[in-house]
């Protein structure tokens, strides 16, 4: 798995269907195929980063 937001392949899992990129400190959620971004901000709440990506970027194994 690869990170869509900046390509490392430095992820770890957290939770089932959850992993977290090391590199940019993006979580990332697996759906049916398709990854949801979002951004830990410092009070622990999570901001989506789906709309900074095209369908195609979010899709796993396109």
């Amino acid at each position: 798995m690869q990170c869509p937001n900046c390509q490392s392949k430095d992820i770890g899992k957290i939770g089932t269907h959850q992993y977290y990129c090391w590199n940019c400190f993006v979580e990332m959620t697996l759906t049916k195929g398709k990854l949801s971004l979002h951004q830990v901000e410092e009070d622990g709440t999570l901001s989506s980063l789906d709309d900074l990506f095209e369908d195609h970027d979010l899709q796993i194994g396109s």
